[in-house]
């Protein structure tokens, strides 16, 4: 459901990369809750883990989006998809770097394809769209000395061992990285660039990820009694896009269940 609340982005625009399905799923049917104009990028737009598209969910309670086929590897598509946002909606307050690869390898079994194809997405892909959504931003004026805010996806994987995904942790600790680095060489000119780094979440998605023996290891490193599911992230970064997250910048926000701190 995402019938609409209290209006945290009332009026704001936002982009949402790897929006169809689990994580981004979730982040733009809140934000649409909280009365944001959504645009929803994606290579597909039917949901990994089934159900109805995004797009027709937000629209059937009364939200406003719309969905933009995207490859964010490609610079002409993130242009594309921020342009669009601006030409329907008149800014772009909100970036939400989301869409995320993995190959689940070590690095003996990762070939060189298949780690360029996951740094093309996962590092590659938010690098595009950081630099294309503070092209837009720098060109807007400032309220309470922000013109917008980026949120960018990493993972607690960017700061320990990925085990058997080499690629996948090495872009996810680039992503923590850059988004340091925007924040701290933007943050005079009201660039507010921040993370969330989800713990083990339980999308719906099949794969790897969901099998028996990665729950039951993921249960035996979370100090709470359950996992994580797609509405923590989106509430976190629904703080980190809202108003409400002042003077915050650079920072990484372990949504984990307490798993960094066991």
């Amino acid at each position: 459901m995402t019938t609409k609340t209290n209006g945290r982005l009332q009026g704001k625009v936002a982009v949402v990369t790897g929006a169809a399905s689990g994580i981004g799923r979730a982040i733009a049917t809140t934000f649409a809750r909280h009365g944001a104009n959504v645009v929803l990028a994606d290579i597909r737009e039917d949901p990994r883990e089934g159900g109805e598209p995004t797009s027709e969910m937000i629209a059937r309670d009364g939200g406003e989006a719309f969905f933009l086929g995207a490859d964010v590897s490609a610079w002409s598509d993130v242009d594309h998809l921020v342009s669009s946002a601006v030409e329907r909606y008149g800014s772009l307050d909100v970036m939400v770097n989301n869409a995320a690869i993995s190959t689940n390898q070590e690095l003996l079994d990762t070939t060189e394809e298949d780690w360029d194809r996951v740094m093309a997405i996962n590092l590659k892909g938010v690098y595009l769209g950081c630099k294309r959504a503070v092209q837009q931003m720098l060109t807007q004026d400032a309220v309470d000395d922000v013109r917008g805010r980026i949120v960018n996806i990493s993972s607690q994987h960017g700061m320990i061992s990925s085990p058997g995904n080499f690629a996948y942790g090495t872009s996810k600790a680039g992503v923590v990285y850059m988004t340091r680095q925007i924040a701290s060489d933007y943050a005079k000119r009201g660039i507010v660039c921040n993370a969330v780094a989800p713990g083990k979440i339980v999308t719906g998605k099949p794969g790897p990820a969901a099998s028996e023996d990665s729950l039951r290891y993921s249960h035996l490193r979370t100090p709470m009694p359950r996992l994580g599911r797609s509405q923590d992230v989106a509430n976190a970064a629904l703080f980190l896009a809202s108003d409400e997250a002042t003077y915050i910048t650079g920072e990484n926000l372990m949504v984990d269940g307490g798993w960094m701190a066991n």
